[in-house]
């Protein structure tokens, strides 16, 4: 064809094979998403202050479950040695010292140490416990065969509001003549009685009640006069527990949620998943006011049910004799008017040195319960996960990805150098 024998090289030299303007470079490391370390949303919704959730929720789980056993067996435990010296300074009225503050109560705990051994402030610890599981016993099976339920909440209708109540007050007004006995055992002195069996306390109760209203002991007052003041007491003492704990776990959500706000940081679910240690300084709030209120009503109430029983004490006046217990009260009102008259307002305080040392001892526990499993579950967390590092991205491992309008070798090969030199 003429004009073409000028450039016999152009189309004959040419490379064949693949179009060399549609081929990539291949060599090299490919990007891929899951090269590109980009946090997931999930994963940063859940990273802590620390970095690691799984540390945090091992240790809170440790903490928690801890805490709660701790605080279950001081309540029940190891607070009845102040249960022993509180009720023995309510029901003695005609000591000459109050108690109204724990320091007075050292020296007398010393004495009586010396005296009749490491055990006299654990007497009765076996009826009170007996007495507390047969209480949890007769509500439950009085909440099965009735409608009544056993736990309320404030969303519930007054209806069973009211239930719930009339559950608590058969419960008081049925282990009356029991919590009776109990109390008798755990005041009286070790070295002027005799030490009562395990099972005397039932014996003790039932005895008293048979004899509803006509006891065998002249000053003793009738199981009837008794229901009415007992049954006030608790049910005014589990109202109070109730209603402070819950305005004293509102109030440290409330708190707790002003605090993230000003830090920016608000959780959605505050009011709906509490947090266990919340839970359980709002119960310890509640179970310290309501008895701080309710002790006058429970030294009268003590001095009421220890009547007639012809107990004898250990006298905390000096922690070195005993003294018997003779009253003569008619009934509730005539018990607080005569510890007026005769002992004053202070009289119905008496031993509330040692209710502030058995919170004081609980709260301590609980501390230090808290510092001792924290601890220990630092040292026994789980072992951090291995992470896997990812390749770095290179430059050039980029740039081979991208296409290439010509290859690497092209330019130096014969095609290209068959072409005309063109000059302008």
């Amino acid at each position: 064809m003429a004009g073409l024998d000028r450039y016999p090289g152009y189309f004959a030299d040419s490379p064949t094979g693949p179009d060399p303007f549609l081929t990539r470079e291949t060599t090299g490391t490919k990007l891929r998403p899951t090269h590109l370390n980009i946090p997931s949303v999930h994963s940063v919704a859940e990273m802590t202050d620390d970095g690691n959730p799984d540390e945090e929720a091992f240790i809170r789980k440790h903490v928690g479950t801890s805490v709660g056993v701790a605080s279950l067996i001081t309540e029940n435990l190891l607070s009845h040695p102040f249960v022993v010296l509180r009720r023995q300074c309510q029901v003695h009225n005609n000591a000459r010292k109050s108690h109204l503050f724990a320091i007075t109560l050292v020296p007398v705990v010393v004495k009586l140490h010396q005296r009749q051994g490491l055990t006299t402030l654990w007497k009765g610890l076996g009826s009170t416990l007996l007495i507390r599981g047969m209480s949890l016993a007769v509500e439950d099976l009085i909440s099965k065969i009735t409608p009544w339920p056993k736990e309320i909440t404030w969303h519930r209708p007054l209806k069973s509001l009211g239930q719930h109540i009339l559950l608590k007050c058969v419960t008081l007004t049925i282990m009356t003549p029991f919590y009776s006995a109990s109390l008798v055992e755990t005041v009286q002195s070790d070295i002027a009685s005799e030490k009562p069996g395990v099972f005397d306390v039932f014996k003790d109760g039932l005895c008293r009640l048979v004899s509803w209203g006509s006891p065998n002991k002249g000053r003793m007052l009738p199981v009837w006069a008794l229901v009415v003041p007992t049954v006030v007491y608790g049910l005014i003492k589990y109202l109070l527990s109730v209603v402070v704990q819950n305005v004293a776990s509102r109030a440290i959500h409330i708190r707790n949620r002003n605090n993230q706000i000003k830090r920016g940081a608000v959780q959605k679910d505050i009011y709906n998943h509490a947090n266990e240690d919340i839970e359980m300084t709002s119960a310890f709030i509640g179970i310290v006011t309501a008895d701080v209120i309710c002790y006058p009503l429970e030294t009268i109430l003590h001095r009421l049910h220890l009547q007639g029983t012809r107990t004898i004490v250990d006298n905390l006046d000096s922690g070195s004799s005993v003294i018997p217990i003779l009253t003569n009260y008619r009934g509730a009102v005539d018990c607080y008017e005569s510890t007026i008259s005769q002992e004053g307002v202070s009289g119905l305080y008496k031993g509330f040195g040692a209710l502030t040392l058995q919170f004081f001892a609980h709260w301590a526990l609980i501390k230090l319960t808290k510092i001792i499993v924290t601890e220990i579950s630092m040292l026994l967390r789980p072992s951090p996960k291995a992470k896997t590092v990812e390749p770095e991205i290179e430059t050039q491992a980029v740039l081979s990805t991208t296409p290439s309008r010509y290859p690497v070798d092209y330019l130096n090969s014969p095609a290209y150098s068959s072409y005309p030199n063109v000059t302008p």
